[in-house]
């Protein structure tokens, strides 16, 4: 469990290197969740013996971002954060939260890297926290990368729209004609598998990568926090198939194959800089959660 470190730990970029292969996770901004609002299966008790990680108020402090993959000059990201919004968050009309988002172009510029930079973005899901930056103004943010989404994340909307009209506009309208698909097994960037998981939505994906020396998976929203990892059975608010989300998570807890070497990377810690040199700009200071997540400003539904 170390490895995953505490909901409420303070750190938001971090970096690591496995041999030729540097990964980087990019904050977008910070997420403050109710507990029952979000983790409706986790029993009460659960959060009253572990009192570490939630907050006074009973939220658990979570961030938006992207992985930042790097290897030969070449630059993956896996997901494109929230974007820039603050306001509140819900599935349908049922609220569990708030967020203060819109520090990835900034952090990525404190680290050297320019939206021209990135190759590919690989999508874990279509959720509007996972591809905020994917296009600004109709256009794509990052415009000579790749996109590259699952052909069953892709396949509900093959014939139309399925998603609420705000929702579309932020995904899936500007996604047509801008990305590629990709399939299970599929090697999508040098040393990165895709391994689709099913479950908190119908394509969701995860990313095995492989460096040589040892393999990090970036597993999205199978889990989203370290409860679910001793507890696998115990589902998030916006799955869309709880017993396709177990599966996800028998499989990626079993290293999606021999994976002796292989860690879970588990990027939900409360936002802070505190490493990789970042500066402490505006996107730092709004990465590390300085202005505050004050639920209110706007409202946008994530899921079903």
């Amino acid at each position: 469990m170390s490895e995953l470190g505490l909901l409420n730990e303070q750190s938001a970029v971090r970096r690591i290197v496995l041999g030729d292969v540097r990964l980087t996770y990019v904050v977008d901004g910070a997420m403050a969740l109710t507990a029952g609002g979000f983790f409706p299966a986790v029993p009460g008790e659960y959060w009253r013996a572990h009192p570490e990680a939630v907050d006074a108020e009973g939220r658990i402090a979570m961030s938006a971002g992207g992985l930042l993959v790097e290897r030969d000059g070449r630059k993956l990201l896996v997901d494109a954060g929230l974007g820039p919004y603050r306001g509140d968050l819900s599935v349908g009309e049922e609220p569990f939260g708030g967020a203060d988002s819109g520090a990835m172009p900034e952090v990525l510029a404190e680290l050297g890297v320019a939206p021209e930079d990135i190759d590919a973005v690989a999508f874990t899901h279509l959720h509007v926290d996972h591809v905020g930056w994917a296009f600004k103004d109709g256009r794509k943010f990052f415009p000579n990368a790749r996109y590259l989404v699952a052909a069953e994340e892709w396949a509900p909307h093959e014939h139309g729209i399925t998603v609420p009209g705000v929702i579309a506009e932020m995904t899936v309208v500007p996604m047509r004609g801008n990305h590629e698909l990709i399939r299970e097994g599929e090697e999508v960037w040098p040393g990165v598998r895709a391994v689709v998981t099913p479950g908190h939505t119908p394509g969701h994906s995860s990313f095995i990568v492989d460096s040589g020396v040892g393999r990090i998976i970036a597993f999205g929203d199978a889990f989203h926090a370290p409860a679910q990892i001793t507890h696998p059975e115990w589902g998030s608010r916006p799955d869309t198939d709880s017993d396709g989300v177990l599966k996800a998570r028998t499989r990626l807890l079993g290293g999606v194959g021999a994976a002796r070497h292989s860690r879970l990377r588990h990027p939900l810690r409360r936002p802070g800089l505190r490493s990789c040199g970042a500066g402490r700009g505006r996107g730092a200071d709004l990465a590390a959660g300085r202005r505050g997540v004050r639920p209110g400003d706007a409202s946008v539904a994530l899921g079903r």
